[in-house]
């Protein structure tokens, strides 16, 4: 089920209205049913998975729980502890690694294999079955690896109520594409009282419309234009292409930034605060804190659990760079099994150590230079580096092959005339003259809200406290905004968020 299809639209007023008449320690239970009838509209076989990988990290964490406290009681009557913790965090990983790679990896990595043996003369495999991907897989195996992480940790205790632990993994609002909650911080919200607020209704409501706006005004009309030129790339050179690469860097942030002020909205309607996923990534000065603001909750996932498992900057420099090209290919792998994936993972990861590598020669060239440091236009100068190496590096995560991607990168040097802007050529990109101009105001519309929120003003705080009619103009706007303005496809054919194939 879509967040912008008409089903959601139908399906979550029910589950609110239900959900503020049944009494408090009831909701529990009915966000779990409802988180189950949510993701198994797409394929309900495929929520035995979700199933599974819940069970398999609840018992673990049991079974961690209760092997520390057995070592505890023995190392007290002077024995052998025998802590068989590691034990059960292994198991758990395997059996949802084990999982993930066989739904995600096993097509990619049988194709890789073939192309192994067809270099030298063998026979291809052949498997006797074809896999699809689980919608949402990803997101919900990290999620429930996580708690079992924690508890190995000590950082939250055991959970030994399933029904609320097998909702945390479950929640439908951020169940398929994030945020990639913690358990310590959403599994005990699932215990408190959630008395209704017309305050937090109304302003979940708000980022719920804002998030719209992103998914069906921006990004679903760059995707036209970004489609037609990535997958036709032959056909174009020069500035198209170089568009098309804006365009597309412009999708995926209001399709995934969109997505997630939908899952962020919805939770707070309901009276639970899930975490920010986006801080004005755009508005990075390096590579580095690009990361720091896109997809915060895998970022942090990959640097509480596998950067500093690794060793993070705790031993040395060159060890600090190894860690994380490390991190930044699995963080490749993690988001598809392609190797145009790996390779967008691997230019960020490389960027990422050659900014650290040059960071204090970067600093002397401009000491020297006279650069001043903290003014706007030095700001400004290192937002557009950071962006343009950004982009050049979505391309790969776009392209439909690693051909596709090297061919569009060469075409950004070849063909270049400013003609297209006025020979009618952008116009055979799906997108006419109204279109066009639509997407451009939806664009600064994006841009001038990130410089407001980067200022640090709180956008709907400011708007509460505006006069009653001034309030219905803006939300009466947005929501016409979004009504007339917004790509919904034939026959209202919901396009799918790009992350809900990870």
């Amino acid at each position: 089920m879509l967040f912008n299809s008409i089903e959601f639209l139908l399906f979550f007023p029910a589950v609110l209205l239900i959900y503020w008449l049944i009494p408090g320690k009831a909701r529990m239970y009915w966000l779990l049913v409802t988180s189950y009838v949510f993701y198994m509209g797409w394929n309900p076989q495929y929520a035995l998975l979700l199933l599974f990988s819940t069970g398999v990290t609840w018992i673990s964490g049991l079974l961690i729980g209760w092997s520390r406290k057995r070592a505890e009681q023995r190392a007290e009557t002077g024995k052998k502890p025998g802590n068989l913790t590691r034990l059960w965090v292994a198991l758990s990983l395997v059996l949802n690694l084990g999982i993930l790679f066989f739904f995600k990896y096993f097509d990619f990595a049988v194709d890789n294999l073939n192309a192994l043996l067809a270099a030298t003369g063998r026979e291809a495999v052949k498997p006797a079955f074809d896999v699809l991907l689980p919608v949402g897989i990803s997101f919900y195996i990290f999620q429930a690896l996580s708690y079992t992480m924690d508890v190995y940790r000590g950082d939250v205790r055991v959970e030994k109520n399933f029904f609320k632990y097998a909702v945390f993994v479950s929640f439908f609002p951020q169940l398929v594409a994030g945020p990639i909650e913690r358990s310590s911080h959403l599994l005990p919200q699932f215990d408190e009282p959630k008395p209704f607020s017309l305050d937090r209704v109304r302003d979940g409501l708000l980022m719920m419309l804002w998030g719209f706006f992103q998914k069906l005004v921006i990004a679903d009309r760059a995707a036209i234009a970004v489609n037609e030129v990535f997958n036709a790339c032959e056909y174009y050179s020069g500035f198209t292409v170089a568009l098309a690469a804006v365009l597309f860097a412009v999708q995926i942030y209001g399709d995934f930034a969109g997505y997630s002020c939908i899952a962020i909205g919805a939770g707070q309607v309901m009276g639970f605060d899930l975490m920010k996923n986006f801080n004005q990534p755009y508005f990075a000065t390096s590579v580095a804190d690009f990361w720091r603001r896109w997809h915060i909750s895998l970022s942090t996932w990959f640097r509480d659990y596998l950067y500093i498992p690794l060793g993070g900057n705790r031993k040395g420099t060159a060890r600090k760079y190894v860690n994380q090209l490390i991190v930044m290919l699995v963080s490749g792998l993690w988001h598809g099994a392609a190797w145009t994936y790996i390779i967008w993972g691997g230019l960020n990861g490389v960027m990422q150590v050659a900014g650290g590598m040059t960071a204090k020669a970067r600093k002397t060239v401009r000491a020297k230079l006279g650069v001043k440091e903290n003014t706007l236009s030095t700001r400004l100068a290192k937002m557009l580096v950071t962006f343009v190496l950004i982009d050049l590096t979505w391309i790969f995560f776009r392209a439909n092959t690693v051909s596709d991607a090297f061919y569009i990168l060469g075409s950004l040097f070849r063909g270049w005339d400013l003609s297209v802007l006025t020979d009618g050529s952008l116009l055979r990109l799906g997108l006419d003259m109204t279109e066009w101009v639509v997407l451009g105001v939806g664009v600064a519309v994006l841009l001038a809200v990130g410089v407001m929120k980067e200022s640090g003003m709180q956008i709907r705080q400011w708007l509460s406290g505006q006069q009653l009619w001034f309030r219905w103009v803006m939300y009466l706007a947005a929501i016409f905004a979004v009504l007339l303005l917004g790509i919904y496809g034939p026959g209202y054919d919901a396009s799918a968020f790009i992350y809900f194939q990870f």
